[in-house]
């Protein structure tokens, strides 16, 4: 039997000086997701869902199939790593979202992306 909801997802973001200009207002963070299957079969990760906002409130929303143009199964007790990126505006911001997954059995769920921020390093004190 299937639960709800089989997945975990942890986040670790970083800033990246060397693709960043705070000048022109653009700064860039890395995201390395684990996506983590804690069920009893496979799960397919079909499509993703962002919501990102920046320091100033603005939100951008983002959908797509797959991640990094995968779309990865994820066997019973494995994990899904993958790096990608943002830009935003402003020195701080957040992301969360979703991953829409299909288990073995046909099952379609959303697996929560929790809130996570991007955080320029000396922008808060």
């Amino acid at each position: 039997m299937l639960i709800d909801n089989p997945i975990s997802i942890h986040v670790d973001t970083h800033y990246i000086p060397q693709q960043s200009s705070p000048d022109e207002q653009r700064y860039a963070f890395a995201y390395t997701i684990t996506i983590s299957n804690h069920g009893v079969e496979p799960v397919k990760l079909i499509s993703r869902h962002w919501v990102i906002t920046d320091g100033d409130g603005k939100v951008e929303e983002i959908r797509g199939d797959g991640v990094i143009g995968e779309q990865p199964t994820i066997k019973p007790g494995h994990s899904y790593r993958y790096t990608s990126g943002a830009l935003l505006e402003t020195a701080v911001g957040t992301m969360k979202g979703s991953y829409r997954m299909e288990s073995a059995s046909g099952k379609i769920f959303d697996a929560p992306i929790p809130l996570f921020s991007l955080i320029h390093p000396g922008s808060l004190h």
